[in-house]
C-alpha cells in the first residue's frame, strides 16, 4: 500500500456487516475500506501507512442524518447561541446575557431552535420581562420548536411590529391589554410567522457564511456525523441559497458528504418550480460529496401539516390532492425521488390516496419516495406505503414534544408516535435523522438515546418496550439503512471493503454505556473518505486547523456547539488556559467577576468568563 494509506488498530470495530460483524482493524486506502479484520492482516497488509491507535474505543461507521437542514443551518450557525443540551434555564439565561454583552448593534441574538422548555430544570421558557432585564438594547429573537418565537422589545422595534400590524395568516402576534405586541409569536397553525420575522434580522457576508458553514459541518463531524440529506427549507431558495455550498465543494473543503432536496418557495407555484428544476438538474448529479437528491420536503403547501402540539391537528384543505397530484406526475415521470413531511395518518392516507392514482398510470417501482416525520401513522397507510414501494424517515421530535402530544392526546396515544416497529416489521425501510435545526437538535445522539429508551430530553418516557429499538438496530437506522432514502445504497453506512472509509471513534461505548448516557456521546476522532476531518483530546493534531469563528463576536468562538457535560470534557481531555481544569474552577470564573447567577455544576460559565475554554 501507498505511504498515505491509513490504519487503525486497537478497535471494537462495529462494521454492521452482517457477514462480519465485528473487527479490531482497518485499512483504508484511496477514500474506501479495503481489509476489515484482525490487526495482524492489516498490518501486514500495509506496513508503510499511518497507524492510528484508538486505544480500545468502540468505531463505528460514520453516522447518516436522513433528515437535516444543514445547508440553510451552516448559512446561519455563527449567528446562533445554541442551547442544545443546556440543562437549566438560569444556564441558558447567563450565556444569554454574555452573548449580549458582546454583541455589536445591529446585531441580533438568536437562539434558533434544537431545545425545549422541558429539558430545563425549571420546565419554563424565560419571560419577555427576563429578556428585556438583559437586552435592553440588543435585540434577541428565541425560536421555540414549531409553535412560538419571544422577541424582546428591541426585536420588536427593529422588526417594526406595533399596535397596528395585523396578525399574518396562519400566525398570531400576541398583544397585551393596550393592543400593543407582547413579544410573543404564535404559530396558528403553521411556522410562518416565525420564520418570516427571523427573516428581517442581518445575515453574514458572503466569506463569513463560508466560515459558519465550515464550522457547522465540523461540529457535526465532532458527533460522529459524515453524511446528511439536506431537505431544503423556508426561505431556502435554489440555485441562490446553495452558492455557498457549492463554493466549498468546488474548493475541497466539505467535511461532510451533503445530499440534497429541493423545496418549493412560493404557494400555488409549486409546479412552476418543479418544472424549472427537472429541466436544470436530475438526481445523482454531483459526486460523493455533494449530490442532488429529488424534490421535497415541501412539495405542495397544501399538503404541509405543521406538527405544533399545542394546537388542534389542522385539516389539510380539500384542494390538497388536487394541487398534488400534478407535481407527483411530473415528478414521476422524470423519475425524480420525493419526500413529503406528513405529521398526522389523515394527511398521509390523502396522500397516498395521490400517489396510488399516479401509480396506475406512472408505476413508481424503483423511485425511492418516502414520507417524513409520520408520528401518528396507522397500520392501514404502513402497508399501503409499503405495498407502493415508499419508505417513512422518522426524527426525533418527539423527544421534544413528547409531553405536548401527551397533554392534548394521551399517554396511550403517545405510545407509537411514529410505530418504528411496526414500519419495520412490515418491510418499510425505514431511515432516522434530526430535523434540525429549527426544531430539534442536531446531535444523532439525542435521536439514538430516544430510539433505544423513548425519553424525551424532559425525562418523558413515551413508548411501552414493543416500541423501542436495540441499540444495534437504532444504530442501523442511522447508517446502513439510510442509504436507501438518498439511493446510495452499498455504497456508504457500513464497514466494509470496497465502502467509502467514513467512520467516528466514540468517546465512551455505545454498546456497554447506561441507557442515560448514550445522549452524552461524541467523537473522538471522525474521517471522512479516508481523511480525518474531526479530533478531540490525543486525536485533536490529526485534524486539519479550523479557521476562527467569524464574525469575532460569534457565540461559537464563546459557547461551541451542543453542550458539554463536565463528565464529557473530562472524557475528551478539554481543559481550558487556566492552571486548573475548570470543572474546578468554574464557580472561580464567575465569583471573580462578582455575578450571583447559578452556574449548574460549575460549568456554564468558562468561556463566557475569558478563560476561552468553552470553544476548546
Amino acid at each position: 500500500m501507498p505511504e498515505n494509506d491509513l490504519i487503525i488498530v486497537n478497535a471494537k470495530v462495529t462494521t454492521l456487516d452482517r457477514q462480519k460483524p465485528a473487527a479490531e482493524a482497518i485499512a483504508i486506502r484511496d477514500g474506501r475500506f479495503v481489509i476489515v479484520g484482525c490487526e495482524a492482516e492489516v498490518r501486514a497488509a500495509a506496513p508503510d501507512a499511518t497507524v492510528i491507535d484508538v486505544k480500545g474505543r468502540r468505531v463505528i461507521p460514520g453516522l447518516i442524518d436522513s433528515h437535516t437542514h444543514v445547508i440553510r443551518g451552516g448559512l446561519n450557525y455563527n449567528m446562533e447561541l445554541r442551547w442544545d443540551g443546556v440543562p437549566s434555564l438560569s444556564d441558558a439565561m447567563a450565556m444569554l446575557k454574555a452573548q449580549v454583552e458582546r454583541t455589536p448593534a445591529p446585531q441580533w441574538v438568536r437562539v434558533v431552535g434544537g431545545f425545549t422548555e422541558h429539558q430545563f430544570a425549571e420546565k419554563r421558557l424565560p419571560t419577555i420581562d427576563e429578556l428585556n432585564a438583559v437586552a435592553p438594547d440588543t435585540p434577541v429573537f428565541i425560536l421555540h420548536l414549531y409553535d412560538r418565537a419571544l422577541l424582546n422589545a428591541a426585536a420588536l422595534r427593529v422588526v417594526g411590529y406595533n399596535k397596528d400590524t395585523p396578525n399574518p395568516p396562519g400566525g398570531e402576534i400576541v398583544r397585551d391589554a393596550a393592543g400593543n405586541p407582547s413579544g410573543l409569536l404564535l404559530a396558528q397553525p403553521n411556522a410562518t410567522i416565525l420564520y418570516s420575522t427571523l427573516a428581517k434580522g442581518p445575515k453574514l457576508l458572503p466569506e463569513y457564511q463560508i466560515n459558519s458553514t465550515r464550522h457547522f459541518m465540523r461540529e457535526i463531524n465532532a458527533l460522529g456525523v459524515t453524511s446528511v440529506i439536506d431537505a431544503g427549507g423556508g426561505f431556502q431558495n435554489y440555485p441562490d441559497d446553495y452558492e455557498i455550498i457549492e463554493k466549498l465543494h468546488a474548493e475541497g473543503q466539505m467535511t461532510v458528504r451533503v445530499s440534497y432536496n429541493l423545496f418549493t418557495q412560493k404557494p400555488k407555484e409549486e409546479m412552476t418550480d418543479f418544472s424549472s428544476w427537472v429541466k436544470q438538474v436530475s438526481p445523482g448529479h454531483g459526486d460523493d460529496t455533494y449530490r442532488h437528491n429529488g424534490a421535497g420536503e415541501m412539495l405542495v403547501y397544501s399538503a404541509a401539516d405543521f406538527e405544533d402540539f399545542r394546537v388542534e391537528r389542522p385539516d389539510m384543505p380539500p384542494e390538497m390532492e388536487t394541487d398534488l397530484e400534478p407535481v407527483i406526475r411530473l415528478l414521476a415521470e422524470n423519475k425524480w425521488p420525493w419526500r413529503l413531511h406528513a405529521t398526522y395518518d389523515e394527511t398521509i392516507s390523502r396522500a397516498l390516496d395521490v400517489f396510488e392514482k399516479v401509480n396506475r398510470d406512472i408505476p413508481l417501482s424503483g423511485i425511492n419516495w418516502f414520507f417524513d416525520h409520520a408520528e401518528t401513522i396507522s397500520d392501514r397507510s404502513i402497508d399501503r406505503t409499503a405495498t407502493l414501494g415508499g419508505g417513512i424517515a422518522v426524527q426525533h421530535r418527539m423527544a421534544y414534544q413528547g409531553e405536548y402530544f401527551v397533554e392534548r392526546y394521551g399517554a396511550k396515544a403517545a405510545e407509537r408516535t411514529p410505530p418504528i416497529q411496526k414500519m419495520l416489521s412490515a418491510g418499510v425501510p425505514v431511515g432516522a435523522g434530526t430535523d434540525a435545526t429549527r426544531v430539534a437538535s442536531y446531535s444523532p445522539w439525542v435521536s439514538l438515546s430516544w430510539l433505544v429508551t423513548s425519553y424525551t430530553v424532559g425525562g418523558m418516557r413515551l413508548y411501552p418496550q414493543a416500541n423501542r429499538l436495540d441499540r444495534e438496530t437504532a444504530l442501523r437506522l442511522w447508517t446502513e439503512a439510510n442509504t436507501w432514502f438518498s439511493n446510495e445504497e452499498g455504497k456508504k453506512g457500513q464497514i466494509k471493503k470496497g465502502q467509502l472509509a467514513d467512520l467516528a471513534v466514540l468517546s465512551d461505548d455505545y454498546f456497554a454505556v447506561p441507557e442515560k448516557d448514550i445522549v452524552h456521546l461524541r467523537s473522538v476522532l471522525t474521517v471522512l473518505g479516508g481523511k480525518v476531518v474531526h479530533g478531540d483530546g490525543d486525536y485533536a493534531p490529526l485534524a486539519p486547523e479550523l479557521p476562527a469563528p467569524m464574525p469575532d463576536w460569534s457565540p461559537v468562538a464563546t459557547f461551541g456547539g451542543y453542550f458539554k457535560t463536565p463528565e464529557t470534557r473530562q472524557k475528551l481531555s478539554v481543559h481550558c488556559g487556566c492552571t486548573n481544569d475548570c470543572a474546578v474552577h468554574g464557580h472561580d470564573h464567575a465569583a471573580a467577576l462578582g455575578t450571583n447567577v447559578p452556574v449548574s455544576d460549575a460549568r456554564t460559565f468558562w468561556g463566557a468568563f475569558g478563560c476561552g475554554c468553552w470553544a476548546v
